[in-house]
């Protein structure tokens, strides 16, 4: 009796054991992803969303991740990140510079004279910077991937802008402090807001034009509010702005590594080359649909797109010289997201 009560106790382990194993295996995970552009947006619907499906697949059908667009969840677009770090949300995708001086290092990529036409070169050279030079400034988050957009366009209202001077005197949108600066530079006056403010500012006066992408034509419909579009010769763009996707950290330090793997294989090198392929793409079909608007489409002479570019060559300077003095080598940063640009690039 005593040995059958024996044997009945190691099969009912076993079978709790095998079960417990299967639950582990099984246990799925759920996860919102928040951020600030419709359902709609090029951004939404070629990056993001194939990226969430990716990790699910990787993942076995384990992960879900539901997508809240235009902040349905709440706050207002400079708060994603503290969204992110205080784990309001699980996961973000928003912009750096709506959080000026908070990733001061990965400013590097948005400047004019580093960064000039190629997404996929700037996000590759992101990508080999990371861990060595920006990582550090990413504290409570779990980056998936970081990521610029085609560039700065120029969008004007009624006036055609063709060098510096031209610029004297109107007041342009701009998303983060180092455009802010290039505007500065140009003899404008900036004026920071979201990216989904932009068309009331345009359509009240309150701007003349705004530095971004041709990506955000369509979703904001831009084209009904302005005239040109204008860029340097060569697709030539005046800086960008960089944006990241990222993970409250202690709900990925949470995560098993099988799961953490799912999220890390969707986002490795070769996807961040593939985001700077979609943002050239979705641009092109951003400026295209302006044109087809009746809106005129500016390609500056190369005399005047290096008039620019020498208008804004303080922009670097005055960055270097703001970091430097936070103990930052602004010097060595720049030099180093050139040569990554540059052997990067297609």
């Amino acid at each position: 009796m005593k040995k059958t009560r024996t044997v009945i106790a190691a099969v009912w382990a076993t079978v709790f054991f095998i079960a417990s194993a299967a639950g582990a295996v099984s246990q799925t995970y759920n996860f919102k992803l928040h951020h600030l552009l419709s359902a709609k947006a090029p951004a939404h619907t070629h990056m993001l969303d194939p990226w969430a499906r990716q990790v699910e697949e990787n993942s076995g059908g384990r992960v879900s991740i539901e997508i809240f667009p235009a902040m349905t969840l709440g706050g207002t677009p400079p708060e994603l990140i503290s969204q992110a770090r205080d784990g309001v949300v699980d996961l973000v995708w928003t912009v750096n510079g709506y959080t000026p001086g908070l990733f001061p290092r990965t400013e590097v990529m948005e400047l004019p004279n580093v960064y000039v036409n190629d997404p996929v070169a700037a996000n590759l050279a992101l990508f080999d910077m990371f861990e060595s030079d920006l990582e550090q400034e990413y504290e409570g988050v779990e980056v998936m991937f970081l990521h610029v957009h085609a560039g700065q366009g120029i969008h004007m209202r009624d006036k055609l802008v063709r060098s510096p001077d031209d610029f004297v005197g109107t007041t342009l949108r701009i998303p983060t402090r180092t455009g802010a600066w290039i505007i500065e530079a140009l003899g404008s006056t900036p004026r920071q807001m979201p990216v989904p403010d932009l068309p009331g500012a345009l359509q009240k006066g309150t701007v003349d034009g705004a530095f971004i992408p041709w990506e955000i034509i369509p979703p904001l419909r831009i084209q009904e509010q302005t005239e040109y579009q204008i860029e340097g010769a060569d697709m030539a763009r005046f800086g960008t702005t960089t944006f990241q996707v990222s993970m409250n950290k202690a709900r990925w330090d949470s995560l098993p590594e099988d799961i953490q793997k799912a999220f890390k294989d969707a986002s490795g090198r070769e996807w961040w080359a593939e985001v700077g392929r979609i943002w050239r793409a979705t641009d092109d079909f951003g400026i295209n649909l302006a044109v087809e608007a009746g809106n005129e489409h500016v390609v500056l002479t190369e005399e005047e797109t290096a008039a620019m570019f020498q208008a804004l060559e303080p922009v670097v300077e005055r960055w270097i010289a703001e970091v430097t003095e936070k103990g930052i080598d602004g010097d060595g940063l720049v030099a180093r997201a050139r040569e990554l640009v540059s052997a990067n690039a297609n």
